[in-house]
């Protein structure tokens, strides 16, 4: 999630618990904590691109280091803080295990993936439930926070708990029902036909709502991409249907036949293929790069956020280029108003 929404998240749990007088310092102990865990950004490397890509989420994002992880944030916020605002370290340790708790668990919900069971697996989990950001969850758990600190009455923000978490309940409920509605039509549209059977299907919310699900499956050749706009109140047959883009699976044997299996690029490509799970393909309008086709402004284009790009005059020991794309043009910004609200 967005760091906004981890320190309120961050700032809601300890809240939760305080009493009256300490309803400020908890707030903002527990928003510190519950942003610290995405420090690990922090970890990279300027001769090898992807490393952050294995990090970002990983050992700080586990169940099993948020005691350490809590323990850290309480060791530095008591050193600077405690004896200023007149916290034992029990108690500051108990508002940086409740706000660090949060943010593995909220970034779960998103689509990015998130090793929630390190080092006992590699798995990236991704709920699908909510979008990496999302005002209409965060918005009001802002004014839950300030209310709850400003009026002294942890009532509020033990109210607002049912908001934070009614959302992503009704995210999980929409994505079940926007994967049903693609997978049935996708059904209708091929007729049986064994080389269109979808081997994998997964439904992602578009930027900022649960409404515009973006569909991503897997065929036997290619990947394919829809939209799906279904509301709260709708029923199944009322939802908009978007078809969108194909594209090939990558074949390294035929997309990069002067690729060497045993250089570094080919390490890299399967780094990136972990990180993406398995969703890549060549890229149609470059040669030399592969696309993670999860993500798009338009969630029925395959208009990626980011690739890597390989060399063919590369040597064995050097990394691809990793590429971040953003194209947030008044043109795709008004098609994305137009699938949401049409």
């Amino acid at each position: 999630m967005d760091p906004i929404t981890q320190a309120v998240l961050g700032a809601a749990a300890p809240q939760a618990i305080s009493k009256r007088k300490n309803l400020k310092k908890a707030a903002m102990v527990g928003a510190v904590a519950g942003m610290s865990a995405d420090l690990d950004v922090l970890i990279r490397s300027s001769t090898d691109p992807l490393l952050f890509l294995e990090y970002h989420r990983q050992f700080t994002h586990s169940l099993i280091f948020i005691p350490f992880g809590a323990l850290l944030c309480a060791i530095v916020i008591q050193k600077f803080l405690g004896k200023r605002w007149d916290l034992k370290f029990k108690q500051t340790y108990l508002y940086c295990l409740l706000g660090y708790a949060t943010h593995a668990l909220i970034d779960s919900c998103t689509t990015y993936g998130t090793l929630l069971l390190w080092p006992f697996s590699d798995e990236r989990i991704a709920w699908n439930t909510v979008s990496v950001i999302d005002p209409v969850y965060t918005l009001p758990l802002v004014l839950a926070v300030i209310l709850t600190a400003r009026k002294r009455d942890p009532r509020i923000i033990r109210f607002a708990w049912i908001w934070i978490l009614l959302y992503p309940s009704l995210g999980l409920i929409q994505n079940h029902r926007a994967s049903n509605i693609a997978e049935q039509h996708r059904i209708n549209s091929t007729n049986g036909k064994a080389s269109d059977n979808i081997l994998s299907l997964e439904a992602k919310p578009s930027f900022g709502n649960i409404v515009l699900w973006k569909i991503v499956y897997e065929t036997e050749t290619h990947f394919h991409v829809d939209a799906v706009r279904i509301g709260l109140f709708q029923k199944a047959e009322e939802a908009r249907f978007y078809p969108g883009d194909k594209l090939e699976k990558l074949d390294l044997s035929e997309d990069f036949l002067w690729l060497d299996k045993n250089s570094q690029q080919a390490k890299d490509i399967e780094r990136f293929r972990w990180f993406s799970n398995g969703y890549i393909a060549k890229d149609p309008h470059h040669e030399n790069r592969i696309i993670d086709i999860r993500y798009s402004m338009i969630p029925n284009e395959i208009n990626p956020l980011w690739s890597i790009e390989l060399r063919p005059d590369a040597t064995l020991e050097e990394h691809v280029k990793y590429l971040s794309h953003r194209d947030t043009s008044k043109e795709k910004r008004a098609l994305f108003m137009t699938l949401l609200w049409d």
